[in-house]
């Protein structure tokens, strides 16, 4: 993995069953689930998710991930560029991760083992 990267990206959605049922059928994407409200996707050209957590499906968009390997340093020096950290770092499966807006209000997020 690469420091400073878009690793994955995660989209909301509302039936995780019809949502797998589509892109395998239209695309041939492949997927593993992580409990009833997320399914991570492969065969996409980068990796990703679909989840009906309301944190991210409330937003209506994408919500693109990157990697660092260093959360804590990160995490202050998005404060001190004018980012805003929305979610502190959290726990899940695969690693920690915290979410953040940019100056725009986009939000994204970033994650470590």
């Amino acid at each position: 993995m690469t420091n400073d990267t878009i690793n994955y990206i995660e989209f909301p959605a509302t039936d995780i069953a019809a949502t797998k049922r589509f892109y395998s059928g239209v695309f041939g994407w492949q997927f593993v689930d992580y409990g009833p409200n997320y399914v991570s996707f492969q065969g996409a050209g980068i990796d990703g998710g679909f989840t009906t957590d309301n944190s991210i499906a409330a937003t209506g968009g994408v919500l693109v991930v990157l990697y660092n390997k260093d959360l804590e340093g990160l995490n202050a020096k998005i404060a001190e560029h004018g980012g805003r950290v929305t979610r502190p770092i959290f726990q899940f499966p695969g690693g920690r991760r915290f979410h953040f807006l940019d100056p725009n209000g986009n939000e994204l997020a970033v994650w470590a083992e």
